[in-house]
């Protein structure tokens, strides 16, 4: 790092410990919870609590590992950069490729549901334009600075998490209280009195794993921001601990109010079921306070992917594996070439959104939780070479680690793997993301292929393919 707080790597160091703390946060707070909750409910019942906290615990462990490798090497390439330093170049190429496609697809989700949100309140207006309105919005402040993304994602985050707050004192009011909400008395009867903790079934149950994972995806962003946040052992070890805390408090506790509030038969996937509550008890424009809250969130998604796969990109093309331009940095010191990509394929979505129905919609997601499960996979068998290597005395290992390793670690690696095979037996959209992974390993062995037979002529001209700045 030089005098001017430019990184090795040269990032600006522009992140604030109030902005990576509240990114870390919302990170851990996205629409998995304020849309998805409410479908998954209606399919599984009050067992949908077990499923978030049992994805909980494989998100602390993953969160652990992704602190102990922050610690002992910060760095804005973030897994990638370790997947190639403990497990070899094959394995960053390929974790960076899922983690980008996870990226894409959620955009390609997030971007047209920012449109549809909108339309509530302009329906004159087509959705195109506002999805195209919003993704150009996100471009420029990503390709203006850091600071500017870290700011608009602190206020993004801002308004998520006291949402949620508010919901979860006015839920334990009226859970204690044994409120009337909407005809039905809120109470922790309602987790067993409607066909028990599993109305469908132990199996559909499980078959809600893999949304919830999607639902807990995007709190490694913590992780990526360490590149450029200034004293970074000190403010990322406090950070990831509070992602942690707060999924137990935000996902698990906001699903057992929810459950508890009224049957699980009473939410549906056609709207938030925070305002399925709210409408129940009478509150006056609830579904527009929600819905704003709801756009908050697509719009902090769209945010996080553009930032975080422009930073990955540029980790991927210094190393040759990703076109050349995705490496460059514009004069603010951020990666342009690879956010524009990733607004490509943003933009490509929401044309392939508007003329295709939403089971397409659907698949994009499925497709997501692919990346993210190879993303946290990626994350724990690092830290496990991590910690083969310091027994072995060629590093050293840092002070915050991650309990139970390694045991814990295989245990987690396990249940990503149960997770994936789930797929298989769920609804249509998972099918077609479980059998679509022979194909995107086609893909991924096929480009690492090219990307080896380049590399000799690289290395004759000078060693490692890098972009230039």
């Amino acid at each position: 790092m030089d005098d001017q707080g430019t990184t090795a790597d040269g990032y600006r160091e522009a992140l604030t410990k109030r902005q990576v703390q509240m990114i870390a946060i919302g990170g851990a707070i996205g629409v998995g919870l304020f849309l998805g909750a409410g479908g998954r409910l209606a399919q599984a019942g009050p067992a949908l609590v077990l499923s978030y906290a049992l994805c909980g615990v494989a998100a602390f462990f993953v969160m652990r590992a992704l602190g102990e490798l922050v610690l002992h090497r910060p760095t804005a390439g973030s897994f990638v950069e370790y997947a190639r330093e403990f497990i070899g170049p094959w394995a960053g190429f390929t974790s960076g490729w899922m983690y980008w496609l996870n990226w894409a697809m959620t955009g390609i989700a997030e971007i047209t549901a920012v449109a549809i949100y909108v339309h509530r309140w302009l329906p004159d207006l087509p959705q195109w334009v506002t999805a195209l309105v919003a993704l150009g919005v996100l471009v420029a402040v990503n390709l203006l600075s850091v600071k500017l993304f870290g700011e608009l994602e602190f206020w993004f985050s801002v308004v998520k998490v006291t949402a949620l707050v508010v919901f979860l004192f006015t839920g334990v009011a009226l859970v204690v209280g044994g409120a009337d909400v909407g005809g039905q008395q809120a109470g922790a009867h309602n987790l067993v009195g409607s066909g028990g903790l599993f109305p469908a079934g132990v199996g559909i149950a499980l078959m809600t794993l893999q949304a919830v994972i999607f639902a807990y995806s995007a709190i490694e962003m913590v992780g990526i921001a360490a590149g450029e946040t200034a004293n970074p052992r000190q403010v990322l070890p406090k950070a990831i601990n509070g992602v942690v805390y707060r999924i137990g408090v935000f996902y698990v506790g906001s699903v057992l109010l929810l459950a508890m509030l009224l049957p699980w038969h009473a939410y549906s996937g056609a709207e938030s079921p925070f305002v399925t509550v709210f409408s129940a008890l009478g509150v006056p424009a609830v579904g527009d306070v929600m819905n704003a809250v709801v756009l908050t969130a697509a719009l902090s998604s769209c945010n996080s992917g553009l930032y975080s796969t422009g930073r990955i990109l540029r980790s991927l093309a210094r190393h040759g594996e990703a076109p050349a331009f995705t490496g460059r940095l514009n004069a603010r010191h951020v990666p342009a070439g690879g956010i524009l990509l990733t607004s490509v394929a943003y933009l490509f979505g929401v044309v392939l959104n508007y003329l295709v129905p939403k089971e397409a919609f659907d698949i994009a997601i499925a497709v997501a939780s692919l990346g993210v499960v190879t993303t946290w996979a990626t994350l724990i068998a690092c830290q496990l070479r991590l910690r083969r290597a310091a027994l072995r005395g060629e590093v050293e290992r840092p002070a915050y680690r991650m309990p139970g390793a390694p045991y814990t670690g295989y245990a987690t690696l396990a249940f990503l793997a149960l997770v994936i095979v789930l797929m298989a037996f769920a609804g249509t959209a998972e099918r077609i993301a479980f059998w679509s992974t022979p194909l995107l390993a086609a893909a991924l062995f096929a480009g690492w292929r090219v990307v080896r037979a380049r590399r000799p002529a690289a290395h004759q001209a000078g060693g490692r393919v890098a972009a230039p700045d």
